[in-house]
């Protein structure tokens, strides 16, 4: 930063310098950590749509162009020829794992592949007919810190290790078996002789005495899918995961926490509101052009399109088209695959889209691809979240290693009365 990097705000007759600060990918920001004890004024951004509350070493996007990097790594590079688990690391480590780094690693997840069995007794205070994995999971992976008190703090590299390796293991087993309390069945244990997705795939559909073995196509495209959906920068569910850390909540609390903001509609359960709008197509009760229409008289809205970030194309969108297509193309089959093409071919062809900016985002086809590999709808957010956990811990950590972090707590414009005096209850209108 040069001497001449700073912004002037000029207010009630007086002029206040603030920094300006440079990203290593030309993004700009003014620094207003001075702000208010400077001139006694905050900014009012509601939703943070233009604050950058940290800055990070992470991921990188850029809406405008339709990037997406982890670490530096475009997201096509590390779809085409990397896994999960080497994903993960990357996030949560800074660099391509070498391979004695991801024997390694692959041997914790094994090894921390089962749950206490004390902890199996928390899934049966939920009701299997409510069908709400979501809450057991962020129950659960909650009340597993309880089991490893000793992670709570911290301390060093190796303590760090672990617990990311408890973590990414477990979450799929606490997904897989609230999975199997929703609908009544047994759990069925991990198989530490299958990989990290073949595992989850196994847990999940696996009945006594006859092994799900799954098709490579379905496992390859699972794990496609926990990749591109393993960081998105500043969203919702890691800015909370952020905030809850800053107070010093353990990693077990802190991730917890992104779960429950990844359960909003609008978050986490965006994709499953595709295929609710592909199938209202599918059964019938609007034509594909009936419902653009409605669209674009603002009567419903075109689910899986649009990005708050991206103003063109989601780069993970066009990843999954091709996925989707390859796996349909391996004996996978779903109705509502040729609907969502034809909607897609006829909003991008629509003006009213067109000028709007609003292309297919990762939501519009990664809800199919689960359909297609049997994936019910009440389970599209644990998907996402196992996917995200990978960068929820990417930032807790960087956030955790910052000596310079503190507690976060935005403040507020107050809007409400002015002072007034105490009414008896006898003396009240």
């Amino acid at each position: 930063m040069s001497d001449n990097d700073i912004a002037i705000l000029k207010y009630d007759g007086k002029e206040y310098e603030l920094p300006v600060i440079h990203g290593t990918e030309g993004e700009t920001g003014i620094d207003i950590t001075q702000l208010r004890a400077q001139s006694g004024l905050i900014t009012y951004d509601p939703g943070y749509g233009n604050t950058g509350a940290c800055t990070s070493n992470i991921t990188f996007v850029d809406g405008e162009k339709g990037i997406l990097r982890y670490r530096g790594y475009p997201i096509e590079d590390l779809a085409e020829h990397g896994k999960f688990i080497e994903t993960a690391w990357l996030l949560i480590f800074g660099e391509l794992p070498l391979k004695e780094d991801l024997a390694r690693f692959s041997a914790l997840l094994t090894a921390e592949e089962l749950i206490h069995e004390d902890l199996r007794h928390h899934f049966e205070g939920f009701p299997s007919h409510k069908n709400q994995p979501m809450a057991i999971l962020s129950a659960v992976i909650n009340a597993l810190g309880s089991y490893h008190p000793d992670l709570y703090d911290i301390n060093d590299k190796s303590e760090f290790f672990l617990a990311v390796g408890k973590i990414i293991s477990k979450v799929r087993t606490i997904a897989a078996f609230s999975y199997r309390k929703s609908i009544g069945r047994p759990f069925v244990y991990p198989d530490p002789d299958l990989s990290y997705c073949h595992n989850f795939l196994h847990m999940m559909f696996s009945i006594p005495y006859k092994q799900y073995d799954p098709p490579e196509e379905a496992v390859k495209a699972l794990s496609l899918i926990f990749q591109l959906h393993a960081d998105h920068e500043q969203n919702c569910s890691t800015s909370t995961v952020r905030m809850v850390g800053s107070t010093q909540a353990n990693i077990f609390a802190s991730v917890s926490s992104g779960i429950c903001a990844l359960w909003g509609r609008l978050h986490g359960g965006a994709n499953a509101a595709v295929i609710d709008m592909l199938e209202t197509i599918n059964n019938g009760d609007y034509t594909i052009d009936e419902y653009i229409e409605k669209v674009k008289k603002r009567e419903c809205r075109l689910m899986g399109f649009g990005h708050r970030i991206y103003k063109s194309f989601d780069p993970r969108a066009k990843i999954l088209k091709k996925a989707t297509h390859d796996l349909l193309q391996h004996g996978f089959s779903d109705e509502l695959l040729d609907i969502a093409m034809q909607l897609e071919e006829r909003a991008l062809s629509d003006d009213f889209f067109i000028e709007r900016k609003l292309y297919p985002n990762v939501d519009f086809y990664s809800g199919i691809i689960l359909r297609a590999l049997g994936i019910p709808v009440a389970m599209f957010p644990v998907m996402f979240a196992i996917g995200r956990m990978p960068g929820w811990i990417a930032h807790w950590y960087e956030d955790y290693t910052n000596p310079t972090s503190r507690i976060n707590r935005p403040r507020q414009i107050y809007t409400g009365e002015t002072p007034r005096n105490y009414v008896p209850i006898d003396f009240r209108k």
